[in-house]
């Protein structure tokens, strides 16, 4: 269904190189909202679920500029946000390009 839908929009999943990591609370409403979106744009991401967990909410924080809300999100080692930022990233145009770039190791 994605790829049909994709394929409507033109958009080209394969093209999307970046290196997408996600720091979520399983019941998140804004978690599972910016996963949404990334999954329909046929993003393969990496979701750390922090739950309960003291230690990984920190070593997201000093990530994320010192923000603990979470989503938190980092595109390619590029701390880009929470769920609304994606979202008007992407209502800016601005969220494919940086979806499509490699990542540099």
């Amino acid at each position: 269904m994605l790829d049909f839908l994709n394929g409507l929009l033109g958009r080209r999943p394969e093209q999307m190189k970046a290196n997408v990591e996600i720091y979520t609370w399983q019941t998140c409403p804004y978690c599972i909202r910016a996963k949404m979106l990334l999954k329909w744009k046929g993003i393969a991401f990496t979701e750390y679920k922090i739950d309960g967990d003291n230690n990984a909410r920190t070593q997201m924080a000093d990530r994320a500029n010192g923000r603990r809300s979470v989503p938190q999100i980092f595109i390619n080692q590029q701390h880009v946000g929470g769920c609304d930022d994606l979202y008007a990233l992407d209502r800016q145009g601005q969220l494919d390009p940086l979806l499509m770039q490699v990542p540099q190791n």
